[in-house]
């Protein structure tokens, strides 16, 4: 997860999931395990009872991914996609990739803020999310349409061709 002190850069439908998901934990999440708890008490002496002491470690992860959500949404600036600039890759946009190594196939991805990852799905519409924070995203951050940039990758390095940034 990321760090206490990142400001997080997320499109608006990325903050609204991740806040659904906050509400979702805070209400529903919570109910669900305090009757978990009720049911586990039910079963007699605590000190030998699995499934209060099963339902108490669910909880603490549960309360700890609530905190996470709530820094995280503290420290976000959402992106104004009215106010995207197309000439430049960058969060929110749509880009075209062509992979110069792999006989010119297209590629075409969303770039997200990377705590948006942890709630969307990694494809939507048939479009794939990545981060920005991934290696793909890194090395086309800033470029513009004609550029070709070198990707690190495990088997390599890749050479990708920005065709278009949209919004």
């Amino acid at each position: 997860m990321a760090k206490k002190n990142d400001v997080h850069e997320m499109t608006r439908s990325g903050y609204e999931k991740l806040s659904e998901q906050l509400t979702n934990l805070r209400t529903i999440g919570r109910q669900e395990i305090a009757r978990k708890l009720e049911e586990a008490r039910a079963f007699g002496d605590l000190s030998e009872n699995a499934e209060y002491a099963s339902a108490k470690e669910e909880q603490a992860k549960l309360e700890d991914r609530i905190a996470d959500l709530e820094n995280t949404l503290s420290k976000v600036t959402v992106i104004d996609e009215a106010k995207l600039d197309t000439n430049r890759v960058g969060v929110g946009l749509r880009i075209t990739l062509e992979d110069v190594d792999n006989g010119g196939k297209r590629h075409v991805y969303d770039l997200v803020g990377s705590e948006e990852l942890s709630v969307a799905a990694f494809s939507e519409g048939g479009i794939q999310r990545i981060s920005q924070k991934s290696p793909v995203g890194q090395a086309i951050t800033g470029h513009v349409a004609g550029d070709v940039v070198a990707v690190k990758i495990p088997r390599g390095t890749r050479k990708l061709k920005i065709i278009s940034i949209e919004k």
